[in-house]
């Protein structure tokens, strides 16, 4: 079993589908928000989640030799 810890900063605000940061946001009280340069409409858990799934599988893949 492999665990590979990434750093969830900023997931929330990061736009999963384009990867743009948005200062719209930044209020944790604010849960569904719609992505500025994309027009994505975002549940701010599930974007994080997406996000942070993302960064696990380019940390995985950086381990990973194809040949």
């Amino acid at each position: 079993v492999l665990f590979e810890e990434v750093q969830e900063a900023y997931t929330t605000q990061i736009c999963s589908c384009c990867g743009e940061i948005t200062s719209s946001s930044t209020d944790l009280g604010i849960r569904e928000w719609e992505c500025m340069s994309c027009g994505t409409a975002h549940d701010r858990d599930i974007n994080s989640a997406l996000n942070i799934l993302a960064l696990g599988h380019k940390r995985l893949a950086v381990g990973i030799i194809l040949f």
